[in-house]
């Protein structure tokens, strides 16, 4: 497109351009708008501003934390060839499964062996995780726990190991 193309738009409005459907003139309010109130101070934005610290601005709560999600429960042992539609199977007479995730092997497209399995309420999930744990699916025995737990793993047998890291060939342990 050349320049002799380009046509100029006259953005200043005209008298008429200012009057209403049925003929008059638009009516302008004089009144001032209300004030907002603010979702982050919970005052109006005119106000003086609610100090906010921290991550989130956070207020104290005493009552017992809830998920903000659901309560997501770990699979493990899955088959490889499982498909969402076994474990929803498995899993959903315990309640409604809010969300599955089977992680799949990008190389071979089958599942890595493990599921993650929310449930809305803690009941639910904890119906799940007692019937569920050591029960064999698809040949497989699997493995129901929470998720995300409270502290570090814990190692079974770590005296054992610590014992049998002092043996060599040549070095007898007398117990």
């Amino acid at each position: 497109m050349s320049n002799a193309d380009v046509e100029a738009v006259d953005f200043d409005p005209e008298e008429d351009d200012l009057m209403d459907e049925d003929g008059g003139a638009v009516d302008v309010d004089p009144s001032p708008l209300p004030k907002l109130k603010s979702a982050i101070t919970g005052a109006s934005s005119l106000s003086a501003p609610k100090k906010t610290k921290g991550r989130g601005f956070r207020e104290e709560t005493t009552t017992e934390a809830e998920p903000i999600e659901g309560w997501i429960v770990l699979v493990t042992g899955v088959h490889e060839e499982a498909q969402e539609d076994d474990l929803q199977n498995a899993f959903g007479e315990f309640g409604e499964v809010k969300n599955l995730h089977l992680n799949l092997d990008r190389r071979t497209g089958f599942v890595k062996g493990y599921a993650l399995i929310e449930y809305e309420r803690f009941e639910e999930a904890q119906a799940a995780i007692a019937t569920m744990n050591g029960v064999e699916l698809l040949t497989q025995t699997i493995l129901v726990d929470w998720a995300f737990s409270n502290g570090p793993f814990k190692r079974r047998n770590m005296r054992r190991r610590f014992v049998n890291s002092f043996k060599s060939p040549g070095f007898v342990m007398l117990h």
